[in-house]
């Protein structure tokens, strides 16, 4: 493999509640992969997660935007992520003529990670990325699609699973800062980040994203994306936060056109 840097890199999160029957997402993915950009999805699906976990009668409980994950609940995050809608994604690409793997952390000890906190189960926090299996891929035309899953690599008991749930936002803005990504985007189901008034906030420095963090302005699951994009500018320059339900969102982005929030370092 070659040990040349891997230039103009896109990490893209796709979040669950943006997928669906009108979606443009995987066109525009095999749109830029055809161009020869090199592209990186880390995608959700907690709202499907929840929904099966109901059909078995167990109830989910969320905390902060993240889901508190019992054996259970992680059983069921790697079915269904790591099975079901990982291959639903990758089948979606390939069939639009793109070039998708799909993989979950865990896999090439990608994601290695150690328990959060007892309070969130088996919820994992990010020790470190190992970029050698997405390289890989990448270098031969690849588009890595990531299941948001970990290796239990640290501290692990000997009666404890090996894997761990990992926040997908989080996920993300790890691999991008990992990979030296050029770009970071969010494709959600809002706008962007709004102000209390649900006035849209183009642009943002990160010291005026963490003021929106510590007054509680910024709350539910735009905490963890905020914080995984924080933690990404201290590789990448910048990360945006965009309407992924918009027709062709991702391709208007990359092409310069697109609305929603970006939070970058000043120039």
């Amino acid at each position: 493999m070659s040990t040349d840097k891997l230039s103009n890199v896109l990490v893209i999160k796709i979040g669950g509640s943006t997928m669906g029957s009108q979606d443009t997402t995987f066109e525009d993915i095999v749109h830029l992969q055809k161009q020869g950009r090199p592209l990186v999805i880390v995608h959700g699906g907690a709202k499907l997660v929840t929904e099966w976990l109901a059909r078995q009668g167990t109830p989910t409980r969320m905390v902060h935007g993240e889901r508190v994950t019992d054996k259970a609940a992680l059983e069921m995050v790697a079915a269904v992520l790591g099975g079901l809608v990982n291959k639903d994604i990758v089948a979606s690409i390939n069939t639009l003529g793109g070039r998708a793997v799909g993989i979950s952390g865990a896999d090439g000890s990608m994601i290695q990670s150690r328990l959060r906190d007892d309070d969130m189960g088996y919820v994992g926090t990010v020790v470190k990325v190992d970029t050698s299996l997405l390289e890989t891929l990448l270098r031969a035309g690849f588009a890595p699609v990531i299941a948001t899953l970990g290796l239990y690599a640290f501290d692990r008991p000997d009666n404890a699973p090996p894997l761990l749930n990992i926040n997908g936002d989080t996920l993300a803005g790890e691999i991008a800062a990992a990979i030296g990504a050029e770009e970071l985007i969010y494709l959600t189901d809002v706008i962007g980040i709004c102000n209390r008034e649900g006035k849209l906030l183009p642009k943002l420095y990160p010291e005026e994203a963490e003021a929106l963090l510590a007054s509680g302005e910024a709350s539910g699951g735009m905490v963890p994306k905020i914080k995984s994009c924080l933690k990404a500018l201290s590789r990448i320059s910048a990360a945006r936060i965009i309407d992924g339900r918009q027709p062709h969102a991702l391709l208007r982005e990359v092409e310069g056109r697109g609305e929603g929030t970006t939070i970058e370092v000043p120039k």
